[in-house]
This record gives structure tokens, C-alpha cells and sequence, in this order.
């Protein structure tokens, strides 16, 4: 059985009344920490309000009572930013952008409701990340273990070279936030990318989109960044160098200028 998860949205940098941006996290991550720096950025030189959500079992959200598919929680995400913001911010077509699974849950959001959206982004994301048995055996693992292996692992599939060589305390932070994840919330994300496949449908994407890669991303590497520009209508690529899995966090700045061109015109960089 599954059902629409509860989602946490968290007010991340701007003001009420600015153009509104939604952004998504990475698995394993908290939301304020992958993307405080860039919303900072984009709210100080973009007059953008930055909201975040977390995913469940992550940062403020609760894990899921239940199963859910990654299509069950793109509804819970704009449910929650429904009720989160007020009715004023609702009026125009919102952007939105992320990283990794929450990039998954951008594009998904984007294919069921383009008319709630003006501009999207993807960073070091995927229409199809690896293979199910791949994200059943993690969650296997995670539940039998805890986040101890996922604290071992992950730095070495997230970090480019540019974060390997000068660790600084956006990076120390986000592994050492690891170890609180709840596991279960953790595997239910794992459970939902096992059967995410969004790859046929991409063509039917008309929101205006940037896709972001980082150069050095062994997760999701630029060549099917690449590929997933090129199947959306309005599709455009951008890579960033020195950059692995979590290009918010490893060059906020180098992120936020690309994220700014895109949403002050998103058509004509599309074009």
C-alpha cells in the first residue's frame, strides 16, 4: 500500500510578495543545508522568495507512515506548499529547481501540472537513476544497518574534486548530517527510486528547463544530463566544473548565476 507522504516546507531566504522558488534536495540531505547559500544569493540578486522542502524521514519532515512512489511524493510536496504559502504567492506560476531526487520531483511536477510553474531546473539529476535492484539493496542495507554505511559511502559519490580537495563547513556538515537521517525515511526514498522511470515522458515537458551537471558527478553524469536536456522541449544544458553530485552546496555562486539567467529568462535561454 502506498500513500502521499507528508511534506516539511521550510521559508529558506527572500520575501513574501518576491517571485517564488521551490527547491528540492538530494537524498541524504537537509534542504536549508544543500541550498541556503544559493537561495541567499538568488533572494539578494534575483528578488526571489526561496522555499525548501525536505524529504520524509529527512530534516523537518516526518518519514512516511506508508510506501510512496516519487509521483505520490511530488503531490505531497506541492500539497504542502499549498497550505504553507499564502494565497498571494499562489497567484503567478512559481519556479523550481533540484537537486538529485529532488530534481526527479521537479520534473514530475512539472509534467502533471505546467501550469503552476513558469521555470524549472534539474541539478545532478536523472529521468532514471540506476538500476531497481541497486536502490532495493540499499534500502535493504540501510534498514538492516542504519546510516552508518551511507555516512562511508556517500562523500565519494558526492564530492568533485574542487570539494575533495578543500573540505569547508558546508561539506563537513552535510555528512556529518547524515548520521541523522531516519533510516526508514531513508529506504522509502530508496523504495520510490527503484521504480522511478520518467525517461518516455520527457518529450511532453513544455516548462522552460535548465539542466545542471556537475563535470566530476559520478551519480548522474553530464553525458545523460545531456541526453535529458535534449529530450525536454525547452531544454538547455549547463556544466559545472570541478563539480560532483551536490552542485548547490560544492559552487553555490557558479550555481546561483546560472539558476538567476534561467528564471529572468527562460525562454530566450531555452531558444
Amino acid at each position: 500500500m502506498t500513500a502521499t507522504p507528508q511534506v516539511a516546507v521550510t521559508p529558506l531566504a527572500g520575501r513574501r510578495g518576491d517571485r517564488v522558488l521551490v527547491v528540492g534536495p538530494s537524498l541524504g540531505t537537509r534542504v536549508e543545508t544543500l541550498w541556503g547559500s544559493v537561495a541567499e544569493v538568488l533572494a539578494q540578486q534575483g528578488g526571489m522568495h526561496v522555499v525548501g522542502w525536505d524529504l520524509p524521514g529527512h530534516g523537518t519532515s516526518p518519514a512516511a507512515t506508508q510506501g510512496f512512489s516519487l509521483a505520490e511524493l511530488a503531490d505531497g510536496v506541492l500539497e504542502a506548499l499549498d497550505t504553507a504559502l499564502p494565497s498571494g504567492d499562489r497567484d503567478e506560476p512559481w519556479c523550481v529547481a533540484g537537486d538529485s531526487v529532488g530534481g526527479a520531483v521537479s520534473l514530475l511536477l512539472l509534467r502533471a501540472h505546467p501550469e503552476r510553474f513558469a521555470a524549472g531546473a534539474v541539478l545532478c539529476s536523472s529521468a532514471r537513476f540506476g538500476t531497481s535492484q541497486g536502490w532495493t539493496e540499499r534500502a535493504e542495507l540501510v534498514r538492516a544497518e542504519g546510516m552508518a554505511p551511507m555516512v562511508a559511502s556517500s562523500p565519494a559519490r558526492w564530492f568533485g574534486t574542487r570539494a575533495a580537495a578543500h573540505p569547508n563547513e558546508r561539506t563537513r556538515s552535510v555528512v556529518a548530517e547524515l548520521s541523522d537521517v531516519d533510516p526508514e525515511g531513508y529506504a522509502q526514498v530508496c523504495d520510490a527510486l527503484a521504480t522511478y522511470d520518467l525517461t518516455s515522458e520527457l518529450g511532453a515537458i513544455t516548462t522552460p528547463l535548465l539542466a545542471v551537471a556537475g563535470a566530476d558527478d559520478v551519480a548522474t553524469p553530464p553525458e545523460g544530463m545531456a541526453q535529458l536536456a535534449a529530450r525536454v522541449r525547452d531544454g538547455v544544458l549547463e556544466i559545472l566544473p570541478d563539480v560532483g553530485h551536490l552542485a548547490p552546496l560544492e559552487d553555490p555562486g557558479g550555481t546561483a548565476a546560472l539558476l538567476a539567467a534561467h528564471f529572468r529568462d527562460p525562454r530566450g535561454r531555452s531558444a
